[in-house]
């Protein structure tokens, strides 16, 4: 399909813009605030579906409003008419429509004029009255809250927060852009107003204090549980507003004659994962643990690995190479160590399954 964009160089356009170039089979034609009518036109007549984004949300003269958003798309109507085109149009409205402002007034305004369109040419409309929508390339101070604190925060700089207990509602950029092109086909004839899911709720004050976690992972090492859901979103976000100067962090480093030691991240609830390495012939281990259990991969070198077990005194050797990645891992109540058997610095990457507790380290020497 051809699809024109209105507002294809806003924060929702510009993302639209990139999955579209994604899909062979798609082709945007993008209206900016650089065209004009004529470029419009000729959209118009070349496309096969609307997406119309274009809009004002922060002007300076509230008069814009309704410039921006009711004139606008009520020339987008009179241009899919005069070309004699009942093309499927989405509109990217607002939640705000429900309410008596003048940025809801003007988007209840356009409603108007594509519902108008929709019956004088039996041409499909589907209204999404959005709430916040959040994602990469968002601006601060602009399209949302969580653009404002991903910004500041990644950047160390305060956030003002006059109300932390006021709810914020919020969709996920991709969300709404792969419900959009999952429904463009089958677009009915009249007005819908479907809904763009999921949509998050949460605090203003819960939302500023989850970014800045992210923010501290830095020093922490301790990553949140960024996998799923709103705080995976967020997570994407947050990293989409870190500054290049930014994009690396040094970590620390353990060192003693036998090599070196690195943790490199930490989770809630399921371990940690580090490196480390020893030069030839040494020796790293000689422990046991009552619970912790770890997984190693030898990248570089020559590992002999040797267990024996605290009971029984059954011992298993084995050997493991960073030519043929495999993992070897520690068993609960049998003692282990790891030899650097070859002739060059072994460097290999652990997993633990909980984080070390300096407290209660279950970890006890015992020569294997």
């Amino acid at each position: 399909m051809k699809l024109l964009i209105t507002g294809a160089d806003g924060f929702i356009g510009r993302n639209l813009s990139l999955v579209i170039d994604e899909h062979p089979d798609h082709t945007a034609l993008p209206i900016t605030r650089a065209s004009i009518v004529s470029d419009l036109s000729d959209a118009v007549r070349a496309a096969d579906a609307v997406i119309h984004l274009a809009g004002i949300n922060r002007p300076e003269d509230p008069a814009e409003f309704m410039t921006g958003n009711g004139d606008y798309t009520a020339l987008l109507c009179e241009q899919l008419m005069a070309a004699g085109r009942a093309l499927p149009v989405i509109f990217a409205s607002s939640i705000q429509a429900e309410r008596d402002n003048p940025y809801g007034a003007s988007k209840r305004a356009a409603e108007a004029h594509l519902t108008d369109y929709a019956a004088a040419t039996g041409a499909g409309v589907a209204i999404y009255r959005l709430p916040n929508v959040f994602g990469k390339w968002s601006r601060p101070y602009y399209n949302s809250a969580v653009a404002t604190f991903c910004h500041s925060i990644a950047r160390g700089l305060p956030v003002e927060i006059h109300d932390p207990a006021a709810e914020i509602r919020l969709a996920y950029i991709d969300d709404v852009i792969d419900g959009w092109l999952r429904a463009l086909p089958e677009i009915a004839p009249g007005v819908t107003f479907p809904m763009v899911e999921p949509v998050y709720q949460t605090t203003v004050g819960d939302l500023a204090a989850q970014i800045e976690a992210f923010r501290d992972v830095r020093d922490t090492l301790v990553i949140e549980r960024v996998g799923t859901g709103l705080v995976r979103a967020l997570y994407a976000t947050f990293m989409s507003h870190v500054p290049p100067e930014s994009f690396g962090y040094p970590i620390p480093a353990h060192s003693d004659p036998r090599g070196t030691f690195v943790e490199m991240l930490k989770t809630a609830d399921s371990g940690q994962f580090s490196y480390f390495t020893a030069h030839p012939g040494v020796t790293r281990g000689g422990h046991y643990h009552h619970s912790k259990t770890e997984k190693f991969l030898v990248i570089r070198g020559t590992a002999r690995f040797r267990f024996r077990h605290m009971l029984t005194g059954e011992t298993v050797e084995r050997t493991s190479e960073g030519e043929r990645p495999e993992i070897v891992e520690t068993i609960p109540g049998w003692t282990h160590d790891i030899t650097n058997i070859g002739d060059d610095e072994m460097i290999v990457m652990l997993w633990a399954n909980e984080q070390f507790d300096r407290a209660r380290p279950d970890t006890f020497a015992c020569p294997v």
